[in-house]
């Protein structure tokens, strides 16, 4: 058996990576490049900071921010017609996940015309869009190197996944420093989201040696970081760990796929617009627990990595040391319930079949070491409503 494995051409990583977009634009032989961002980005000065960088080598860059937190059909519209208007032929996506997941269908729809509808898996797009240089900035979705992107329906609240190379940025910057300014909520929720990406794609059973060793590379970063980086965002050590394992665990499970959790987590985010990684932390805990009796030996290795079990201990009791710690983590990072989110109780559980419809379509449980019936997913809603 082979392994495939699929990377950004370009990888540069470490402080001020992000300096060097002028050098990744004249090896690509670009020099007319739009940034796609979203109006935050615009505020901090990251977007001026990048035309500034690209202005020293005389390259001019126009800013679209009009992307939204979850990007639908109709905000990529709005980017295309920017491409088009504009005789790009780069883009540079600044931002968290979901900047990087518009810049991605936008260089796509872009270059090739049609409804994002056309592109949503199973269909393959190996296409190549308009070259992407990804620079994120957050710690969480790790985007910047995945061949994904979702893209919601907003007629029907569908989150359609978009799979294939043409959805891989061409080049990823990985730069901490980007990531100082980040409030702790969101801190919390990437930083759950990439814990999320690194143990499902070590327990899916597309998991590889090769995806192995990026997810636990991936949680032995984050474990013992994300405490520190939620309670001090000026931590530099911990931010640097963070966003190392936040690409570490984007990197496994580009190619080793996600698993439950992702697949559950997608209706929620559509239906009620929750962000994802806050979705995702939701659901971490029970889908968990759900699924050890399957894979008890790769769930204690994840314990294990992340710092919290030993070696000397049993899989039972480093299963049970890793059940306590997401747990804890997710009241200590104050992740809400559903219901403290604010979603209506009555809508959530007759929104429960259909969500549950949704996931399993949506193919991410089939990769899930115990694949649930669409009952159990229900079962599993209810526990953390």
């Amino acid at each position: 058996m082979t392994i495939q494995v699929i990377l950004p051409r370009i990888m540069q990583v470490g402080e001020d990576a992000s300096l060097e977009i002028p050098n990744i634009l004249a090896s690509l032989g670009c020099s007319r490049p739009l940034i796609i961002t979203d109006k935050m980005m615009v505020e901090l000065g990251y977007a001026g900071s990048i035309q500034t960088c690209l202005a020293e080598d005389s390259i001019t860059a126009d800013v679209f921010d009009d992307t939204v937190p979850e990007p639908t059909v109709s905000s990529i519209q709005a980017g295309v017609d920017a491409v088009r208007d504009g005789s790009y032929d780069s883009i540079i996506a600044l931002g968290g996940g979901s900047p990087i997941d518009s810049a991605k269908a936008i260089g796509i729809l872009g270059k090739f015309g049609g409804d994002m509808q056309d592109y949503k898996f199973p269909r393959i797009v190996n296409e190549e869009g308009l070259p992407i240089i990804a620079v994120p900035t957050t710690a969480g979705t790790g985007s910047e190197v995945t061949r994904f992107t979702i893209i919601t329906d907003e007629t029907t609240d569908e989150k359609m996944l978009c799979v294939g190379i043409g959805f891989m940025p061409v080049a990823a910057l990985v730069d901490f420093k980007l990531t100082l300014s980040l409030p702790a909520r969101i801190t919390a929720d990437t930083g759950i989201d990439a814990l999320t990406h690194a143990m499902e794609a070590y327990v899916s059973k597309k998991a590889s040696p090769y995806s192995d060793s990026q997810a636990l590379s991936a949680m032995r970063l984050i474990g013992p970081n994300l405490r520190r980086v939620f309670h001090d965002g000026s931590d530099k050590e911990a931010r640097e760990a963070m966003m190392l394992g936040s690409t570490l665990a984007g990197i496994a499970f580009s190619n080793a796929s996600v698993a439950l959790v992702h697949g559950m987590s997608r209706p929620i985010g559509a239906a009620f617009h929750v962000p994802h990684g806050l979705s995702n932390a939701m659901l971490l805990p029970a889908v968990t627990e759900f699924s050890i009796p399957e894979a008890s030996e790769r769930y204690a290795d994840c314990a294990r990595a992340m710092g919290i079990a030993t070696v000397q201990d049993s899989d039972d009791i480093a299963n049970g040391k890793l059940m306590t710690e997401l747990r804890a983590l997710n009241d200590e990072l104050k992740v809400p319930t559903p219901e403290q989110f604010g979603i209506e109780r009555e809508t959530f559980f007759e929104m429960m079949p259909t969500m549950a419809e949704q996931a399993l379509a949506s193919g991410s449980p089939n990769n899930n070491p115990r694949v649930p019936t669409p009952e159990q997913i229900i079962e599993i809603y209810k526990q953390i409503w």
